[in-house]
């Protein structure tokens, strides 16, 4: 044990000018225990209204979607009835789609009426759709349904005619004007 005291003591020689030996200052010990004593304000804690303000949101953006959707499945069609949906949808959507291509300032006002009427179509499907979930298919609800269909292809081919000729005549008036 004696051996180790001089290890140590040896080491202490060794860094003796080493050593931080500033004083603290005489009221030190009076700060700290001001500063324990202090109370201290409580922490607000918020969590709780995040996480509700984040199912809001998530709510909302749920319904928003859900609602924009109209509904896809027949569970009382016919295999025939499903398949004649199905290919009306596809060339309902291509339409769309074109038109959004279509969309510019100069359009914008004929675009916006259009997918209004859009939804108002979709809307009277809606309709359609569950009366033949209610009452199952007849040949007035295939009908129905059928020329919902068509009248929306044809009004969205019309529109789309109306853009391409409204920027006809705006290129060839452009042209007269250089």
């Amino acid at each position: 044990m004696r051996k180790e005291n001089n290890n140590f003591e040896e080491l202490f020689k060794k860094f003796e000018n080493q050593w931080d030996i500033q004083e603290i200052n005489s009221d030190h010990q009076l700060n700290f225990l001001n500063k324990l004593n202090k109370k201290q304000p409580k922490k607000k804690n918020h969590t709780g209204w995040a996480i509700a303000a984040s199912i809001v949101l998530l709510l909302g953006i749920s319904v928003f979607y859900n609602n924009n959707e109209k509904p896809k499945e027949f569970k009382f069609a016919s295999k025939e009835t499903k398949r004649t949906d199905s290919i009306f949808s596809i060339l309902i959507d291509n339409e769309l789609i074109k038109l959004k291509e279509k969309s510019s300032p100069e359009n914008k006002q004929i675009i916006n009426d259009a997918l209004r009427q859009m939804k108002v179509f979709d809307s009277d499907y809606e309709k359609i759709i569950k009366e033949v979930q209610k009452n199952g298919e007849n040949k007035q609800i295939i009908y129905a349904m059928i020329s919902n269909l068509q009248t929306r292809i044809s009004f969205l081919q019309t529109v789309l005619q109306r853009i391409e000729e409204n920027e006809n005549l705006k290129n060839t008036t452009d042209e007269k004007i250089l």
